[in-house]
């Protein structure tokens, strides 16, 4: 199967570069640009893209309200492209604000070629992309911008997991792959991908990327307790 990736960004020299690295793939196709959010979410309707690489700061229409309203629109549909947000992170104070809106991750704009491929095959087949050293600077750094307490889903909700399922969370929150939690717990990885479906369809999540989140508004786990 070929990925379809809309490229959105203001900034035209950076659209050709990662145009030049994804068009080198077999098994990926620039379909379209974007240099604003209110032109990103004609292409996404009209192009009907797999994954859309968004970036954040953007003149008219940001990437948050553009990935808000392409993941609003699609959802009732049978295809909902996923949001993969490019940030420069010195600069971008609204990561997790991007996240709730429907991201199924984050990359920033300096990611190797190898790595920046890997996140769209890996958003592409579903799943999300949560790296583990971003995640630390960027919760650590924001940790003011989560909501707060009375603004906080209940932690009731976390009294539908057992205790490994809540041990994953933990490790999920922290960044760490599947096959690093079968480690740290000594169980299969074919195990820990069953409890993590558990996690997200007990809390009625979309992917991992909302565990995190979750994970950190509920207390489960706070700024500066990353490995």
């Amino acid at each position: 199967m070929t990925i379809r990736v809309l490229l959105v960004d203001d900034q035209p020299l950076l659209r050709t570069g990662f145009r030049f690295i994804l068009e080198a793939e077999q098994d990926v196709t620039v379909v379209g640009e974007a240099g604003d959010g209110s032109t990103a979410m004609d292409q996404a309707r009209a192009l009907l893209p797999d994954v859309v690489l968004m970036d954040i700061r953007m003149p008219g229409m940001d990437g948050i309200e553009a990935t808000r309203r392409i993941v609003r629109e699609a959802a009732p549909s049978a295809h909902v492209p996923r949001v993969l947000v490019l940030t420069t992170f010195d600069l971008d104070e609204y990561i997790v604000e991007a996240l709730r809106a429907g991201a199924s991750g984050f990359l920033l704009k300096d990611v190797p070629p190898d790595e920046l491929l890997q996140a769209i095959r890996v958003v592409a087949a579903g799943d999300a992309i949560v790296a583990p050293s971003v995640t630390r600077r960027l919760l650590d750094r924001f940790a003011t911008h989560l909501p707060t307490a009375h603004q906080q889903a209940t932690p009731a909700r976390l009294d539908r997991l057992t205790e490994r399922e809540l041990e994953v969370l933990r490790l999920i929150a922290k960044g760490l792959s599947n096959a690093e939690i079968a480690r740290e717990l000594v169980v299969s990885e074919t195990t820990v991908k069953t409890h993590v479906g558990n996690v997200l369809t007990k809390l009625a999540l979309r992917d991992r990327v909302q565990a995190v989140v979750l994970a950190y508004e509920t207390g489960l786990i706070t700024p500066g307790a990353l490995p």
